[in-house]
């Protein structure tokens, strides 16, 4: 079903062509870390210069815990506030941060992250995590990818 090679086009063209896929990914799966793990793998295979690709979920002690992603082990538990994650999480608002080390609290799970992106994941008002991208390069991620990645974010909701 997926293959790399077919984004070829323009990066909005390329989005357009991963939400496709995604919804076929999705399509008629209700169980959320199938869902989860098939987006992150998903993410991983069709974004460039990124070394971590993943999900932070809501646990019941007001925190963040590690769920299905792609790349190095990471950090397992994220308090609410804390770091890109834990701050997004909070405000429940997308924080795309171009240089990780100018950050206040930033939490250091890969040292060689440089930029990162976090989209937080509401259902119905509620809060279930973030999704969580991490890049090598500073100034990696631009108003596109913030727009488009909240519809990936999206699409995954309505498969939940």
């Amino acid at each position: 079903m997926f293959n790399v090679e077919m984004y070829k086009g323009s990066r909005l063209e390329n989005y357009e062509l991963l939400k496709k896929q995604l919804k076929a990914l999705l399509y008629d799966e209700k169980n959320r870390i199938a869902n989860f793990s098939n987006t992150s793998a998903l993410l991983n295979q069709f974004l460039d210069r990124i070394n971590w690709v993943g999900f932070y979920l809501m646990d019941s002690n007001d925190e963040l815990v590690l769920g299905p992603f792609q790349g190095l082990p990471a950090c397992v538990r994220i308090p609410l506030g804390k770091g890109v994650c834990g701050a997004a999480a909070m405000k429940g608002e997308t924080i795309r941060v171009d240089d990780v080390n100018q950050f206040p609290g930033h939490i250091a799970c890969d040292s060689a992250t440089q930029s990162e992106i976090v989209i937080p994941i509401l259902k119905e008002g509620q809060l279930l995590g973030v999704l969580d991208i991490d890049s090598p390069e500073k100034n990696r991620f631009d108003e596109l990818d913030q727009v488009k990645l909240k519809e990936i974010v999206d699409i995954l909701m309505e498969s939940l």
